[in-house]
This record gives C-alpha cells, sequence and structure tokens, in this order.
C-alpha cells in the first residue's frame, strides 16, 4: 500500500457551521487547482446536524501531504480555531511527516492487509 491515507474529523463549534462550510469550500478550490496529481481523494461529509465533519483524504505519498499542508496550512489554522480537530493517518506515512505532525495528535494506523 503506497498511498496514505487520511481522515480528519472536526467538531464544529456552536454557531460556527456556515463559517466552517465556507473555509472548506475554499480548501477544496484550492486543492483542485494545486494538487490534481498528488491528491487522490479530498471528500467532505456532514452529519445531519452540520456540527460534525469528516473529510476522507488519500495522497500519493507522505511529499503530497507536505504539499497539501503548505498550500492549506493558513486555512487549517482557520478551521481549528473554530472546531476541535482529530485527525487519524493510515498506511506507512515517512519519519519526517510524523516528526510534522506529532503536535496534532493523530492516530497512526499501519497496513495490514486487503485488495
Amino acid at each position: 500500500m503506497g498511498n496514505i491515507q487520511l481522515t480528519a474529523r472536526f467538531l464544529i463549534h456552536e454557531g460556527k457551521e456556515e463559517e466552517f462550510k465556507s473555509i472548506a469550500t475554499q480548501c477544496l478550490r484550492i486543492v483542485k487547482e494545486k494538487e490534481k496529481d498528488t491528491t487522490l481523494q479530498y471528500d467532505w461529509f456532514f452529519n445531519a446536524n452540520g456540527n460534525e465533519c469528516v473529510v476522507r483524504e488519500t495522497y500519493t505519498d507522505s511529499n503530497a501531504i507536505f504539499l497539501h499542508l503548505g498550500n492549506l496550512g493558513e486555512l487549517l489554522g482557520q478551521l481549528l480555531q473554530i472546531a476541535d480537530f482529530f485527525p487519524e493517518i493510515y498506511g506507512s506515512p515517512s519519519e519526517e511527516l510524523l516528526t510534522a505532525v506529532k503536535d496534532m495528535n493523530p492516530k497512526i494506523y499501519s497496513f495490514y492487509q486487503g485488495l
């Protein structure tokens, strides 16, 4: 499994749902423009109440995630001001990536088997 998958879970602070969605739209626009070859999946989902969001992401490798963070760093910072963040990483991220995201306290899952 060469790709790296992420699940980014956000619990949106009360009254910040529309602001969150506006920032999410900006994120998607940037990814479409700048990451066509490295971001394989970038899908946003909201629960029925609109106060919880899950982003399913797939990248070609750790370097693609660094590119993504560089492109969206400011917007991610804005999201973190209005939501609690719970990241999960699936696959084999590089040591450099693990060091870079350590303060985000991601859960790391190593690939076992699949199709």
